[in-house]
Parts: C-alpha cells; sequence; structure tokens
C-alpha cells in the first residue's frame, strides 16, 4: 500500500469519480485508475462498484474512506501547524447553518481580520450540518442544537424561544399569542424532518398529549415563511430568526416556553487547524467570552 494509492482512492471517493478526482489531483484519469487498481489487486478488495461511467463505493470502500478521512485530515492540520509563520492570508472556510442569521457578526469580525479567506456558507437542517460536519464536507457549522458528547468543541451563541407566526389577516392576529392546543387545530406549515425547531415544538406538545401535524411541509426557513404569508396556515420559528415582516404576525406560545441554543460547532479533532482556530477566536470575540 502506497500513500498515492490512498490518495488516488480518497479523490475518486469524494469526488464521485475517477475524472473528477483526476482533475483534483492535476493527473490523468487512468493514472488514478491505475493506482486504485493496484491497491485492490494488492488486498483483493473491491473499492468500487463500476457501473458505466457511475463508481459507488462497496461495503470495503466505505470502511476505507472513514479511514483516509481521518488520514488527510491529519495531514491537513501537519501542514497548518508547519505554517503557522505565514499569516492567514487565502484559504476557503466552508460553514453549514441552520440559520446564518446567528453568525452573521461573526462572520463579519472573522472578514473584517481575514479578508483574503473565501467563505463559503451553505444552509440545511440539523442533521445536514453535522452530517457534512462528520464528512468533512464543511469546517464550521451552526445549529439549534448543541450535540452531547467530546465529539464537538461548541461554543453557544444566543438562546431564544420558539414563537407561532401567522398572516396579519389571520384571525390569530389580534390575538398576539396562541395556545398548544390551538395550534393543534390549525394548518401547521412546518419543515422538513430533521429540523430542529419542529422536533422541539412536536415534543413539547406530545408532552401535553398534544399531536401537532403539518398540514405542509417545507423545506427551510424562507420558505415556511412565505406559504404562511399567502396560505393561511400558521409557523413555527425561533423569536430571534422572525425578523420583519409586515405580510406575518408573531404569536407566544402561552401554555409553553421551549428555548432553542444556537451554537457554533466544529469537530475537536480540527479544532486545532489554523483556520478553524481563527473563526472559532473571532466568534469568542464578538460574544466576549475568553
Amino acid at each position: 500500500m502506497r500513500y498515492v494509492q490512498l490518495r488516488a482512492f480518497h479523490n475518486v471517493a469524494i469526488c464521485g469519480g475517477f475524472s473528477r478526482a483526476a482533475e483534483a489531483l492535476h493527473l490523468t484519469q487512468p493514472a488514478i485508475s491505475d493506482q486504485v487498481r493496484k491497491l485492490e489487486e494488492e488486498y483483493d478488495l473491491i473499492l468500487f462498484n463500476r457501473r458505466k461511467k457511475q463508481v459507488s463505493l462497496t461495503n470495503a470502500g466505505e470502511r476505507l474512506l472513514e479511514i483516509t478521512r481521518r488520514l488527510f485530515e491529519v495531514e491537513k492540520q501537519a501542514h497548518d501547524m508547519l505554517s503557522e509563520s505565514r499569516s492567514l492570508r487565502s484559504g476557503l472556510l466552508r460553514v453549514i447553518a441552520d440559520s446564518a442569521h446567528h453568525a452573521l457578526p461573526v462572520i463579519g469580525r472573522f472578514r473584517e481580520r481575514y479578508p483574503g479567506i473565501e467563505l463559503s456558507i451553505h444552509t440545511g437542517n440539523s442533521e445536514d450540518v453535522l452530517s457534512q460536519l462528520l464528512n468533512y464536507e464543511a469546517e464550521v457549522g451552526v445549529l439549534g442544537e448543541v450535540p452531547q458528547g467530546e465529539n464537538f468543541e461548541v461554543i453557544r451563541l444566543s438562546s431564544s424561544p420558539l414563537i407561532a407566526f401567522a398572516a396579519a389577516d389571520h384571525p390569530l392576529a389580534q390575538q398576539g399569542s396562541v395556545t398548544l392546543k390551538a395550534l393543534a387545530r390549525q394548518m401547521l406549515v412546518l419543515r422538513e424532518p430533521g429540523s430542529k425547531t419542529r422536533s422541539s415544538i412536536e415534543v413539547a406538545a406530545a408532552e401535553r398529549s398534544i399531536k401537532l401535524k403539518a398540514s405542509i411541509e417545507a423545506e427551510g426557513r424562507e420558505a415556511v415563511r412565505e406559504i404562511v404569508a399567502i396560505s393561511g396556515g400558521v409557523g413555527i420559528v425561533s423569536a430571534a430568526e422572525f425578523g420583519r415582516d409586515p405580510r406575518l404576525v408573531p404569536l407566544r406560545i402561552t401554555d409553553c416556553e421551549v428555548v432553542l441554543d444556537e451554537a457554533l460547532i466544529c469537530l475537536a479533532e480540527r479544532a486545532g487547524s489554523k483556520l478553524i482556530s481563527a473563526f472559532l477566536d473571532s466568534a469568542r470575540d464578538v460574544i466576549g467570552r475568553d
């Protein structure tokens, strides 16, 4: 087994094909294919299912990818450590957030300090955030759930209660508040399964023997807002994320208070990376923590 063979395998796996891996490594496709073939032959294993122009990992390939992710992450950390004398003038930091709203002050501070660093910001639900961090597809995550255990470095950004909201002409808009029992009778517009906002309000209702059922499921907060604005339904959101929209009215939930913590997280094993560490330091500076 040689380093070049593992590198070829790893890049085919994460890029989704031999051609893309060749482009990423600035090599020819036959060279990449040859390295993977030699690795498979040496250990008498099939690492990829090859069907026409599509490839997918076998069970053995999946297990090996778990190892090579850690291997090449450690290699990157070694490179970062050896390059610490250089200032952060270039690079890419990938952020995955269930709501980028909470991280905007941190992002702003980071950009002030390191204008040469490129930021890639994507949104998803809590499951997406954790999945991308664990698969090394993002360096930093923002989510409304503080994960348990020692696998993550966590910085709490804020706490905010959940509220309901409806269109300004909805009958509930004049009341300014609503109960969980009353919510159960409404046409609810909820986030997709995997959303911490949705699961939190459903758990709170279930504890009171109330079942909340989504009449409409929508992917993402903005989609929920737009549907509520035009459909006559009722949505759920954290108070910090409600914002200002003349079409919508916030509704306090009177018979329970569900508070979501919004946290900035990264894998603990990656917290020492120069780029990630600089972002975490920006977060601590913004929220006034040492």
